[in-house]
């Protein structure tokens, strides 16, 4: 098996507790072939070297000129009192992002990491005895199935170490990318985003037929080895309709599902658009009443589908 094989990652977490059973570490993949419009993590998207600017975190009013001549695109530029803006149209053309290496307040960050599955499976293994009994690695991003000839590889390792292994995944993937990893996953949040393929588009940019075509394959396939949980970003006005719910509870019954999750919408995530050059949107609507979500909860509940809401999936 080639040990080469490079996986893009842009952030590592320990210890975490709500993304499958126990203490686990999640390894967040680049690249993204949705786009959703309310995306907490937009910088998952592009599958390159690109560049986060927290102009918060600039020290251009103490001083600082350490920027000033570290980009050879004139991306770059300067007011008279000597405070940096990005021109992201070059900006967004750059792969080097030299800039980010110069800057000691980290307001000039790049966003990806190159590892070997090798170096992976040594920050794994480092964590490995702080998970306890029930804990593992959650992959997630962005989208890891984009990835998948190095997930492949760090998933048969971890087979073999006998960690415990999950996603978290659109689902947005040819049928045998997805059977390939699936083999050797134990747990996996699968989002639906909306059952009405033109919404879903409208939302995400794609459409949500191969995600429900997978997700079904997978529920009919004899996955010996894996809990399959449902999840949805809720978000009003665009997937909290009761229409949208029944839907979903109709496929989930077809298919023989049980487990869904309801994501109250947040944005948490909006900063970084701001931080990319990007206009968020959902900075005035999309917030989710404690009514509605406790009725659709309901709705669930009395289809004998278990429903657990933001972060009280049982382990």
């Amino acid at each position: 098996m080639p040990q080469d094989t490079t996986g893009m990652i842009f952030d590592i977490q320990s210890y975490s507790v709500h993304d499958g059973p126990g203490c686990r570490t999640n390894v967040f993949f680049v690249g993204c072939p949705l786009q959703c419009r309310w995306c907490a993590n937009p910088e998952s998207w592009a599958v390159k070297k690109h560049l986060l600017f927290a102009e918060r975190s600039c020290k251009w009013d103490q001083g600082c000129t350490a920027c000033r001549d570290a980009c050879p695109n004139g991306s770059l530029k300067f007011n008279d009192q000597g405070k940096p803006c990005v021109d992201w149209a070059i900006c967004n053309k750059c792969e080097t992002i030299e800039c980010s290496e110069v800057c000691a307040a980290h307001a000039l960050k790049q966003c990806v990491r190159f590892l070997t599955v090798d170096d992976l499976m040594k920050i794994l293994m480092r964590d490995f005895p702080n998970w306890g009994s029930n804990g593992g690695v959650t992959f997630s991003g962005g989208e890891p199935l984009l990835h998948h000839e190095f997930l492949d590889q760090v998933l048969q390792r971890c087979r073999k170490e006998q960690m415990h292994t999950a996603i978290e995944t659109s689902g947005f993937a040819s049928p045998e990318v997805f059977k390939k990893i699936f083999r050797n996953l134990n747990f996996a949040f699968i989002d639906v985003k909306n059952m009405d393929d033109e919404m879903h588009k409208w939302g995400t940019g794609v459409s949500n037929k191969p995600i429900l075509n997978n997700i079904a394959t997978l529920a009919h396939a004899d996955w010996w080895r894996g809990r399959l949980v449902l999840r949805q970003p809720t978000i009003h006005g665009y997937n909290d309709s009761t229409e949208n719910a029944k839907r979903l509870i109709e496929f989930m019954n077809e298919n023989g599902l049980f487990e869904i999750n309801l994501l109250r919408f947040h944005r948490m995530g909006g900063t970084k658009w701001e931080q990319l050059g990007k206009v968020y949107e959902y900075n005035d609507h999309g917030d989710m009443p404690e009514e509605r979500m406790l009725a659709l909860q309901e709705l669930y509940l009395d289809n004998d589908i278990a429903c657990y809401i933001g972060e009280d999936t049982p382990f």
